[in-house]
């Protein structure tokens, strides 16, 4: 079984990460771009299979997606479960952790696989029942991000964080308009111990379930001045997380 993968950004993010996961490339007849001849190059230094296509096949097989010229035939990425959650805890002793609960359009998960990545955040926790597959349109709009953001398909959302408050003694924020304290008015790093810190964002209208609110250490909210009631979680997503980037800046200096 195989999956695909289309665009500059995510195929040069597979060379750069994963080569190994490339079955076959395809890339459209007659274009001579400098940056898809480059890929095509590092290619063909690998000895992997390029294969000419016309801009039907590309557009079918991509779903109207825009592939710029090149798709890849590549198997699926191994994925990231709980039971992964010590090991990527382990891996940084301060981690920034992205929740998110309820994004099911995956243009919406790419956003904030993007996001996450620019931000530094060390993985994403998402539910398994009730978030957008990690499919060929979310890893496109990711630009290469899903390669090296581990996402973690959770089967109980709240049991994980319970789980990381516990164990990893991680401080979780969530994020909710009714929050009597905005996100500008929070010091998201309280004490000198405190290292490791989780953001929860839900979905869009909905916000985050009842039952993941209720295992928050604390809510945030974001300040709206204009008519609008409320911004697209990936927009939302990044105003959170470079925040919480300034303020763990502030402390390390």
């Amino acid at each position: 079984m195989s999956e695909t993968v289309y665009g500059l950004h995510a195929i040069e993010a597979l060379l750069a990460r994963s080569p190994e996961r490339i079955i076959e490339v395809f890339i459209i007849k007659g274009r001579e771009d400098k940056r898809l001849l480059a890929v095509v190059r590092q290619l063909e230094q690998l000895g992997l299979p390029v294969k000419m296509a016309n801009r039907q096949w590309l557009d079918e097989k991509s779903k109207n997606g825009v592939h710029q010229g090149i798709l890849a035939m590549v198997t699926p990425n191994r994925g990231y479960q709980e039971n992964d959650i010590p090991l990527l805890m382990e891996q940084q002793p301060n981690p920034v952790i992205l929740i998110l609960d309820g994004v099911t359009d995956p243009h919406n998960l790419g956003a904030c696989i993007r996001t996450a990545d620019a931000a530094g955040v060390d993985f994403i926790i998402v539910p398994k029942d009730r978030s957008a597959p990690l499919n060929s349109t979310a890893q496109k709009v990711a630009c290469g991000a899903a390669e090296s953001v581990p996402v973690v398909r959770v089967t109980n959302l709240a049991r994980t964080m319970r789980m990381l408050q516990d164990e990893y003694l991680v401080w979780i924020v969530g994020t909710a308009g009714e929050a009597d304290r905005t996100l500008y008015q929070t010091d998201f790093y309280k004490t000198s111990t405190q290292t490791a810190l989780a953001l929860v964002m839900g979905a869009e209208g909905e916000g985050m379930r009842r039952l993941t609110k209720e295992h928050c250490d604390e809510l945030v909210s974001i300040p709206m001045a204009g008519i609008v009631s409320s911004l697209n979680v990936s927009v939302a997503t990044g105003v959170c997380l470079f925040e919480i980037v300034r303020q763990k800046s502030a402390i390390r200096t």
